[in-house]
Order: C-alpha cells, then sequence, then structure tokens
C-alpha cells in the first residue's frame, strides 16, 4: 500500500495501483488526485478538500493553502 499527504489538509491519502498492492491484492481505491491549477501549481488533494474547493472561479494555489486554515 502507498500512500501520499493531501496538501490540503496533510492526512495520508491512499494511492490505489503499484507493485505494493499487486502483491497484496489490496482492493482500496485511491482517495485523492493531482491537480494541475490553473496558476501552473500542481497539488495531491484528498476528495475531501477537493469538495470544498471554490466552484465560482478558478481554484489557485491561496485556495490550496487556504484549506489547512
Amino acid at each position: 500500500m502507498s500512500s501520499d499527504p493531501c496538501d490540503g489538509c496533510g492526512e495520508d491519502v491512499h494511492v490505489g495501483g503499484g507493485i505494493g498492492d499487486f502483491w497484496t491484492f489490496e482492493s482500496e481505491t485511491t482517495g485523492g488526485m493531482t491537480l494541475e491549477l490553473e496558476d501552473g501549481s500542481e497539488h495531491f488533494l484528498c476528495f475531501d478538500c477537493i469538495e470544498r474547493l471554490p466552484d465560482d472561479r478558478e481554484v489557485t494555489a491561496e485556495d490550496v493553502a487556504a484549506l489547512s486554515e
């Protein structure tokens, strides 16, 4: 099993696939995704943090930073 920290909340998020899941036959799905934002920044966020991002404008790195507050 592999995990990465969420850039928003800091929680470890399961990342499915890869050789680790192959040998253990884990069926847990990935709990987040990497987003490339309009300002050119890239962030790995859990699905809960993605839901908290604004949907009425383009998201920026400042919006991701605000998730940890």
